[in-house]
């Protein structure tokens, strides 16, 4: 059928492959536990369909007849062909060389949920399924290089709909176009529609009133998130804004900070009901001023809407693989965090390709959050401020010197931060042996070095009738938690008797034993940290300590400290720094962690850095 046929031929084979997709249509919903037949035929009306466009085509090429009147007939030939392709009962588009789409039929509209024309100059890759997109440019080459039709099996997603189709594409030379075209012929073989409210198309004026009084919820909830007493003192104001917004909005929800002078990536939050911790650490990892959405943001301070992600290198990428496709991002928004007293972070929320997309309302909203945000955040930052009379506390409870430890050496390093911490260390006698202690409360400011003083004072008191580290440890938590200071402390206290160590953790990170050949090894550490339930969870481990073993402890602060990318430090390296100092002294160990730490991270500190090392003599 690829010869020109007459337009009112044409028109009749359309209407009678309208009757028969109808048909087909019927029996699936009739008959759905037998699909097959109803399969075979559907593909056969896909091939007629596709003849169809070819001898539509072949009729658009003829050249006009040599008559009076010839113009007018001619439009009108081309109207019926326009009218021809629109009523068109399967779904067609058609596709410029780069995949745009130039030409859609309502039927693609109605199977896709998006209103007539909305698709129409937007990139058709993006409507592929991330896994399929390759494929699909890949046949799209393929059949405007060689003009042999190309079918094949994708799926594609778009307004919360997904759909498995049987796809034609097919080359068109298209009058009055200067480069070939390509129709694109799908045919739905399984459809999984989103839940009410989904798609966009026929929305009511009820779902649109609704969807904007939840946007307004949204707000007024993050609002009253944010002005909380424990958001202003506690820095917690970008974790808990991304857990509301992960939990209403968004499937991945990214806060980068911008904090003495560099990004840093705050909070990461994945898809709940998926497997997804690599991703997480990975996206963790990266540096966001190395992200191209993130740096635009920073620059102009304004937030930029993605619906359709047609750019998968926008958040950068790691290990050669586009953040974005690993993410399956369809859509996504990002904002800044802060208003008229400058930018200090960028809000990013990510959506799934089989979730509606983000629209400008969503980005109004979330840009407003943005700014409620960075108030939260200059609110901290001034309480922070306020709390510099913690120095003289934090000083109380790091020691001026180490004494002296029988059969052992010690040695230990503390470096302040950029703000006023609450992290402590302390060596003290106990009955029959020796104590030690290190931990800090979580968050900085006067009261936070308070609770720390209290905490290293109660164990230190307690040591003294307590046999155990571990009662000692479970003792100042009751005291912790009858204080109702709504704080908690990390913390790990050890007894060393002989060349025996009881070590206690609450919360803590574990402690690294370095061995003889080397060989690094961590102690379990964990725990609960003090102050959250009156019933204390602690790790108990003991250890004996043989000729050339070292014993070190250290704080949150070292670990977490960030090179110029973003890197955490993390206990690999620390490991390996570690590793580097087998044989030698307490003090060079504590002195070489330090001086790796400040390499790495440039001299940047921003959290308090405490290491004791125990060493048998």
């Amino acid at each position: 059928m690829s010869d020109p046929m007459g337009l009112s031929a044409l028109e009749e084979a359309v209407d009678e492959l309208s009757g028969r997709v109808s048909s087909l249509r019927a029996a699936r919903t009739a008959y759905p536990g037998d699909l097959g037949p109803t399969l075979d035929a559907a593909l056969a009306e896909l091939d007629t369909a596709t003849e169809l466009l070819v001898a539509a085509r072949a009729e658009l090429r003829r050249p006009p007849r040599r008559q009076a009147g010839r113009e007018s007939t001619s439009q009108r030939e081309l109207k019926m062909l326009r009218q021809v392709f629109r009523a068109f009962p399967v779904p067609v588009a058609v596709l410029d060389g780069g995949g745009a789409i130039r030409r859609i039929n309502a039927e693609t509209s109605r199977l896709l949920g998006s209103p007539d024309g909305f698709l129409v100059g937007r990139s058709f890759p993006l409507l592929v399924d991330v896994s399929r997109r390759a494929a699909f440019r890949s046949h799209l080459t393929a059949v405007l290089q060689t003009g042999q039709p190309s079918a094949f099996e994708t799926r594609l997603a778009h307004q919360g709909r997904t759909h498995t189709v049987q796809l034609v594409l097919t080359r068109l030379t298209m009058p009055g176009e200067p480069q070939q075209m390509v129709a694109a012929v799908a045919l739905p073989t399984e459809v999984q529609v989103a839940g009410p409210g989904a798609g966009r198309a026929g929305a009511s004026d009820a779902s649109l009133l609704m969807a904007s009084a939840k946007r307004q919820e949204l707000l007024s909830r993050m609002t009253a998130l944010l002005l909380d007493e424990e958001s202003q003192r506690q820095p917690v104001a970008l974790a808990r804004a991304a857990r509301l917004l992960a939990a209403e909005c968004a499937d991945w929800v990214i806060a980068d900070h911008v904090r003495e002078g560099l990004v840093r990536r705050a909070v990461v939050l994945a898809p709940g009901d998926q497997p997804l911790g690599d991703l997480v650490r990975l996206i963790e990892g990266c540096a966001p001023a190395a992200a191209p959405l993130v740096a635009q943001v920073l620059d102009q301070e304004s937030g930029v809407l993605h619906e359709m992600v047609e750019e998968e290198t926008l958040l950068g990428s790691a290990e050669e693989v586009p953040l974005l496709s690993a993410m399956g991002a369809g859509s996504l928004l990002s904002v800044p965090i802060g208003g008229d007293g400058g930018v200090c972070g960028v809000l990013t929320l990510v959506r799934l390709h089989d979730r509606p997309p983000f629209t400008l309302a969503d980005l109004g909203v979330v840009q407003e959050i943005g700014r409620h945000l960075g108030l939260a955040l200059n609110a901290q930052e001034s309480f922070r401020t306020r709390s510099r009379a913690a120095e003289a506390l934090t000083a109380s409870v790091v020691p001026r010197t180490l004494p002296d430890v029988p059969g052992f050496e010690a040695a230990a390093i503390y470096h302040p931060g950029a703000s006023v911490g609450a992290e402590f260390y302390d060596v003290f006698p106990v009955k029959d042996g020796w104590a030690f202690s290190l931990g800090g409360a979580v968050g900085t400011g006067e009261e936070a070095a308070s609770v720390s003083a209290m905490v290293r004072g109660g164990l230190r008191v307690l040591s003294v009738w307590e046999s155990d580290p571990d009662q000692a440890v479970r003792k100042v938590n009751e005291a912790l938690v009858a204080q109702h200071t709504g704080m908690f402390v990390m913390a790990a206290a050890g007894f060393v008797r002989g060349r025996k160590i009881r070590l206690s953790s609450a919360g803590h990170h574990p402690a690294a034993l370095v061995q003889p050949d080397g060989t690094v090894r961590f102690a379990a550490g964990g725990g609960v940290p003090l102050g959250i339930s009156a019933e204390a969870e602690t790790s108990v481990e003991d250890i004996t300590l043989v000729q050339g073993q070292t014993l070190v402890l250290y704080s949150e602060g070292l670990v977490s400290s960030r090179n110029e990318d973003g890197e955490p430090y993390g206990e690999a390296r620390l490991a390996d720094a570690l590793a580097r100092c087998v044989g030698q002294t307490p003090s060079t160990v504590v002195k070489a962690i330090e001086q790796d730490r400040h390499a790495f991270s440039g001299g940047q500190v921003w959290d308090e850095i405490v290491v004791l090392a125990l060493r048998v003599v």
